[in-house]
């Protein structure tokens, strides 16, 4: 029976269900065990589970991660929490010359079935380096699988299918979101789940198609409706998966609508939207009625809290794309 939930909510109970499931899973992190997380994702999980298994780690992202090399290669699967988008950097090299290199370096002897969850994107009114958007570094990576989830029934299916991964996994979870609900099905079988590396249509169309993923997709959903007043049929998909992108369900919404638009929160210069973009040129030319747009933050630092919403991607802004598709 679905009842409705917070998306941070659903996180805590995948993880709880990750961790009965198999022994072998264990999460480590600044502050996820007395404290929960600083946004309350592991809270109650050191309590039920013990300190074994849910870990209060030094406040150090590379031994984090490091560790969690030699723990996911010895058999575990560990979930390690970045407690903010900005603080992954100290755990780069980790995850780009390690994590994402290992079975390649082995010639696939040696896997490394782990978890990096990272808090991302803006408007919760942070200090500097607490609303980044990184997510292209580590969708540029070969090696690394790169999802984000939505809203809270993917939240609740998706962290656990990416704990189930024999792949390493890098998950970006909108930190704005955390506090939004939506029905999860908490007793719904993992084996009938949405395939964790698909795009998901979360709105049909017919006029053209707005791509997005996390913290974007609501923005997206309410564009569409608006643009439903004035007799426009926007299609939404949920990107979900950006390493390896379902280019496949992309190609075939564009085809059929002949416009695209990408929003995402990270700079416009070099991010998922270019590549986007791109891609969608070469395989849906002869279907466009006008250029692939894009809708991105700015190609500046994070900038203070207080003009945040000058710099996100907003509905207004959105709708200006749209329009522009349209009078191309």
């Amino acid at each position: 029976m679905a009842e409705k939930i917070t998306l941070g909510k659903a996180l805590n109970h995948g993880l709880r269900r990750a961790l009965e499931n198999d022994p072998k899973v264990v999460i480590m992190g600044e502050d996820v065990g007395k404290l929960g997380g600083v946004f309350r994702i592991t809270d109650g999980l050191q309590k039920d589970f013990g300190e074994d298994r849910v870990i209060d780690t030094p406040l150090a992202e590379a031994g984090i991660v490091g560790t969690a090399v030699g723990l996911a290669i010895r058999g575990y699967r560990p979930v390690c929490e970045i407690q903010f988008d900005g603080f992954v950097f100290p755990a780069y090299n980790q995850i780009v010359a390690q994590v994402a290199k290992m079975f390649y370096r082995s010639k696939g002897k040696v896997r490394v079935p782990m978890v990096i969850r990272i808090p991302f994107g803006g408007g919760i009114g942070a200090v500097e380096h607490h609303s980044e958007s990184p997510e292209a570094y580590f969708a540029h990576t070969p090696g690394l699988k790169v999802v984000t989830c939505s809203n809270p029934a993917d939240a609740y299916t998706m962290i656990q299918q990416a704990i189930a991964s024999d792949d390493p996994v890098v998950f970006f979870e909108p930190k704005r979101r955390y506090w939004e609900k939506g029905e999860v099905d908490l007793d719904a079988p993992l084996s009938g789940a949405y395939p964790l590396h698909a795009a998901r249509v979360v709105r049909s169309g017919t006029d053209a198609t707005l791509l997005a993923y996390g913290p974007m997709v609501r923005v997206a959903l309410d564009a569409a409706a608006a643009a439903a007043e004035d007799g426009r049929n926007l299609e939404v998909i949920d990107l979900r998966t950006l390493s390896p992108m379902d280019h496949p369900a992309i190609f075939e919404s564009v085809k059929r609508t002949g416009r695209a638009v990408v929003v995402h929160e990270a700079p416009g210069n070099l991010g998922l939207g270019a590549e986007l973009a791109a891609r969608i040129t070469e395989e849906c030319f002869y279907s466009l009625e006008a250029p692939v747009l894009r809708v991105t933050g700015y190609d500046i630092p994070y900038p203070a809290a207080r003009v945040e919403e000058d710099y996100l991607p907003d509905l207004d802004r959105l709708l200006d794309a749209v329009d522009r598709s349209f009078g191309w």
